[in-house]
């Protein structure tokens, strides 16, 4: 009964109880002989549905709903009682009473405009052959310190979520959390992208209910082939779970995802011994000094991406035990990411020559530009706007013409930044924070073309990516000019 009914935006039992609220306010107008079935029946509706959400935790868009039956409800049941106590009835006057019904139905809309606005997220069914499922593991790297604390014996490490091919799971398994393992996890990762956005917690209070589509720690499928993966890089202050609709996407099409989250940089990380990490990293206001702290912490990044990637090598290896031993192609990876990490992934890609390709999700290239990138680069961008950061086409323009294999920068008309990400599954509808595409259409145009681009570079299939790309929006194929 907390299942998120989509197109609704309300579970069962919030329907329930907006639908008894509406009745019970309502009930004056019927005919006399309706009116006191239909206010019991409405009443006890309410009722049952106010003690079901108090057990599982009311949302804050259901408010509005509840004080405006609670504001109904003397005028609604004073006939009633009044009838049985054998005083004659006694009913408002219909100008006076039409203002109140009004303004009642007016608070109890306001809920599911609320909860249209900030909704419990539902995720978009896979459209792959594969069931997916998901695991997190925890992995320190013992040869670098950690940067971000003074202990001389701290060392970086790094949580990591893998989405990936799965058997099918018995009906009715229960499928994983957004945002973490455990609903504590979910609210505290919550909380603190909500203060990172200058948000009270509250308003986004549907995120860490949301499930996904896929199942933790089911079974990889059957078959015994080996999948290409795919490392991701969230952005400045996001979290591994941020594009999950995404990474599902991909590994219900053969793909395995290994999503980051960077201690002190990520907005906050729980780690296995229940300790959290907060983000360290945050604006000074000075573009200069941004741009200088944006290179040192986009090149922790890229470190982070390479270590994880000899670890799913030594995963793959069975060096660490793992249902994926031996299902893991990492000689086919690429590396993606969004914002700053897509920054990151495209440092990752100049350092490390085992990433074959690489994804940049709307990220502005910080760092250096060489050595040049020796692998097909597709960048995703929003729609330039006025209050686009004017240096940032130009140098990607340079990035992408300066590498020595093909790539690809796609514009999307109607994106915003946060269209490439789970944002707008959950954000207002607002163009200038989460595009005009549609809550529907956002993750599925981000899964398309970025599959494209990926069935074409890692697992070699026959045809031109562009035409797939070209139907999203304006492409820029960009050929390398000679070999390096």
């Amino acid at each position: 009964m907390t299942e998120i009914i989509a197109g609704l935006y309300v579970s069962p039992l919030e329907f329930l109880a907006l639908l008894g609220a509406l009745v019970l306010v309502t009930a004056r107008w019927l005919p006399a002989a309706a009116r006191p079935h239909v206010t019991s029946a409405a009443g006890t509706v309410l009722v049952l549905s106010a003690i079901g959400l108090s057990a599982v935790g009311i949302r804050w868009q259901m408010l509005p709903v509840l004080a405006g039956a609670a504001v109904a409800s003397p005028f609604a049941f004073s006939p009633l009682l009044r009838r049985r106590t054998g005083r004659p009835p006694w009913r408002a006057r219909w100008w006076l009473a039409l203002p109140g019904t009004v303004a009642c139905v007016g608070l109890i809309a306001a809920g599911p405009v609320a909860a249209w606005a900030f909704p419990v997220p539902v995720f978009p069914e896979p459209s792959g052959r594969f069931p997916v499922g998901t695991r997190v593991v925890q992995w320190t790297d013992p040869h670098r310190p950690e940067g971000f604390t003074a202990d001389p014996h701290d060392r970086r490490t790094v949580v990591v979520q893998l989405w990936y091919p799965a058997r099918k799971s018995p009906a009715g398994a229960r499928r994983a959390q957004y945002l973490g393992r455990t609903e504590q996890e979910a609210r505290t990762v919550s909380d603190a992208l909500a203060r990172g956005a200058g948000l009270p917690g509250f308003l986004v209070d549907g995120v860490p209910r949301a499930r996904t589509r896929s199942v933790f720690d089911a079974p990889v499928a059957g078959g015994g082939g080996r999948f290409p993966v795919v490392l991701f890089s969230p952005g400045s202050g996001g979290v591994r779970t941020q594009n999950t609709a995404w990474a599902e996407e991909l590994a219900s099409h053969g793909y395995v995802v290994a999503a980051l989250d960077h201690p002190y940089d990520s907005a906050a990380v729980v780690l296995a011994d229940g300790r959290t990490l907060r983000s360290r990293t945050s604006s000074t206001g000075d573009r200069g000094k941004d741009d200088k702290l944006a290179v040192g912490w986009t090149a922790v990044r890229a470190a982070d991406l390479s270590f994880v990637l000899t670890q799913l090598e030594r995963l793959d290896r069975g060096e660490i035990t793992g249902p994926l031993n031996g299902r893991l192609d990492t000689g086919r990876a690429a590396v993606t990411g969004h914002s700053m990490g897509g920054a990151a992934a495209l440092q990752a890609a100049r350092r490390d020559r085992r990433f074959d390709a690489v994804i940049d999700l709307d990220g502005y290239p910080h760092g250096p530009t060489a050595p040049p990138l020796r692998r097909p680069t597709l960048a995703l961008t929003a729609a330039i706007t006025p209050e686009t950061d004017p240096r940032y086409p130009p140098r990607l323009t340079k990035a992408l013409k300066a590498g020595t294999a093909t790539s690809y920068r796609l514009t999307i008309p109607g994106a915003a930044h946060l269209t490439f990400m789970d944002g707008p599954l959950y954000l207002p509808p607002v163009p200038s924070i989460a595009g005009s595409l549609g809550r529907a259409k956002s993750p599925r145009v981000v899964a398309a073309t970025t599959l494209a681009f990926l069935d074409t570079s890692l697992r070699h299939k026959p045809g031109d990516p562009t035409g797939v790309l070209s139907a999203y929006g304006d492409l820029s194929v960009i050929h390398p000019e000679h070999s390096r």
